[in-house]
């Protein structure tokens, strides 16, 4: 590991602040100087805490740590981050991994969200879609919340395919938890991948947030169900943000799960039936070639 990319990690390790570090990384762009600033220094304005913070993080036990833990960090100056998501609106400077990361080189992601509050029809759509999206070689990437996130992940497995899963928070503190079981076999035989060090508490405000890598990631997302006011709904809105396909299921039109997806339908969305929508969209129907990942 370079200087610079150690000096980027120590600093994400001392704020969550994607402007700050923005700020320090445009005024010095090696980080030759963070460690050297005094304290309200001119040379960073309004980092003055998080340089202070980078003399009381231990960096080098915290590496050493993660190396034992088999967690991997990849900068967004490493060739192994994945070319799509330096593309999104702040994408993350360090993405935290765990598991399998030759699959962020996979070039057939497909995000599919949908309520934590899945219903039957909910869970049996994507039991009925899954195996025709695994057979063409799309990997499903999802955030591992209760619901249609972990339904996916599962189904994803069930028929053979790969699947990643990005999470708020760190690798420590897996949300909810009654999805710790699966995150635990995603970390050893799939993916898990955040934005925060591995001992960062989830906080609310970093779900919507790590929505954009969910859509980032991916060539389009799939919306399974969702209320009208959804989490589901913010993931969309980055997919189309970043010139990405939106899709959405439709669904029984009294029942408030399936509101936020009719909502779609009606701005643009492509509404799917079967995986065939979903495949010709993005132009790989039927194509032989698979993501080697």
């Amino acid at each position: 590991m370079d200087e610079a990319t150690k000096r980027l990690i120590h600093l994400v390790h001392s704020t969550q602040s994607w402007k700050t570090i923005y700020s320090i990384i445009k005024t010095d762009p090696l980080l030759e100087h963070i460690y050297k600033a005094p304290y309200h220094s001119p040379l960073f304005p309004q980092a003055s805490s998080t340089l202070d913070n980078l003399h009381t993080i231990p960096i080098d036990k915290l590496l050493a740590e993660y190396a034992s833990s088999d967690i991997q960090l990849i900068s967004i100056f490493n060739p192994a981050y994945p070319e799509r998501l330096k593309t999104i609106y702040q994408p993350p400077w360090i993405l935290f991994a765990k598991g399998n990361t030759a699959l962020l080189k996979c070039n057939r992601m497909l995000a599919i969200v949908g309520s934590r509050d899945a219903t039957q029809y909910g869970r049996r759509t994507i039991e009925y879609l899954m195996p025709g999206l695994i057979e063409n070689g799309l990997m499903i990437i999802s955030g591992l919340a209760k619901g249609i996130d972990a339904h996916s992940h599962k189904e994803a497995i069930k028929q053979g395919g790969k699947t990643a899963a990005v999470i708020a928070g760190g690798f420590n503190h897996i949300y909810p938890r009654e999805n710790l079981a699966l995150a635990s076999y995603m970390m050893e035989k799939q993916l898990v991948i955040s934005e925060y060090p591995p001992g960062s508490r989830p906080e609310k405000w970093q779900f919507p947030m790590r929505n954009r890598i969910i859509s980032g990631l991916s060539l389009g997302t799939l919306v399974v169900e969702a209320r009208k006011k959804s989490g589901s709904l913010i993931t969309a809105d980055y997919a189309l943000n970043e010139g990405r396909e939106v899709f959405a299921i439709p669904g029984d039109i009294l029942s408030p799960h399936s509101e936020g997806c009719h909502d779609l339908i009606l701005q643009g969305a492509k509404l799917v039936k079967s995986p065939s929508e979903i495949l010709e969209e993005l132009n790989i129907y039927n194509e032989k070639t698979r993501c080697e990942c």
